[in-house]
């Protein structure tokens, strides 16, 4: 695998993370990247760098932030936004996978940009059902924050700093790993707690 392949996956597994937590924003940011030649675009998706794409992925984006500041809206906002994730997490890593064997983007887009933007997908649905339930949605506003900035930070991340990106993808799923866990098999007693017992 060249550096340039290597760079490339970098940059769509970074913005396939950033459509977990958002939509629209990292589809918006690539647009933004490409336009100002900042990231080679693959031929079949330059039109993600046009200004009317600018246009309804910019309004998309500002819609798709407002909406989750809406308590109720946010949860339902969930159902709609999964699939649309694992969409925009393949369609962003496959438009920036130029000059890839078929073999090796198509696997690196469904496997990884899909994959990618489901497990975070998944991890904020889950942090806003247990902020919905701890604070009856009061908590939901922070939720959006964090994920809005988390969304940000590693769409810019992706396209300018590709492999610091890439590490804060592998933290990011790492945490989500642990987490999962710890929803799936409840919290494990300490050692020492299981000692003194």
């Amino acid at each position: 695998m060249t550096m340039e392949t290597f760079v490339a996956i970098a940059v769509g597994l970074g913005l396939a993370a950033s459509a977990g937590m958002r939509v629209f924003l990292p589809l918006f940011v690539l647009g933004l990247a490409g336009a100002n030649d900042v990231v080679p675009i693959g031929d079949n998706w330059t039109w993600l760098s046009t200004t009317p794409a600018l246009i309804g992925l910019g309004t998309a984006t500002v819609l798709e932030v407002a909406a989750y500041y809406v308590p109720w809206l946010d949860n339902a906002l969930d159902v709609v936004a999964t699939p649309a994730a694992l969409i925009a997490g393949m369609i962003a890593t496959a438009s920036v996978l130029v000059d890839v064997p078929p073999m090796l983007k198509w696997a690196v887009v469904i496997i990884g940009g899909g994959g990618v933007a489901g497990l975070t997908q998944g991890a904020s649905v889950l942090a806003r059902l247990k902020s919905g339930a701890l604070t009856g949605g009061l908590g939901n506003p922070v939720v959006s924050t964090v994920e809005l900035g988390g969304a940000l930070i590693l769409a810019i991340l992706a396209v300018l700093l590709p492999v610091v990106g890439i590490v804060l993808v592998v933290v990011l799923l790492l945490a989500v790993a642990k987490r999962a866990g710890r929803f799936v098999f409840g919290r494990r007693a300490s050692p020492r707690a299981a000692a003194s017992s």
